[in-house]
């Protein structure tokens, strides 16, 4: 039963589902949602560590010259 209130805790905390929305789950179709929720946040946890080392690598930043710099909004003006 612990792993059934673990699963809940997954969607709620991670997912941002609501205990009764993820009580009411079909098994197999909760079992799904938490699977692939797991695979999403593996994903994009890869996906942080990569920019972070590419980030190391590189010249340090941008420098904002008149050809890159953002544009005020021209009813801002």
């Amino acid at each position: 039963m612990e792993n059934v209130y673990e699963q809940f805790f997954f969607l709620k905390y991670s997912g941002g589902w609501s205990f009764l929305e993820a009580y009411n789950l079909p098994i197999g179709l909760r079992k799904w949602f938490v699977e692939r929720l797991i695979k999403q946040l593996e994903v994009e946890s890869e996906a942080i560590q990569e920019a972070s080392r590419n980030r190391g690598q590189s010249s340090g930043g941008q420098t904002l010259s008149t050809q890159n710099q953002p544009r005020r909004p021209t009813n801002m003006r």
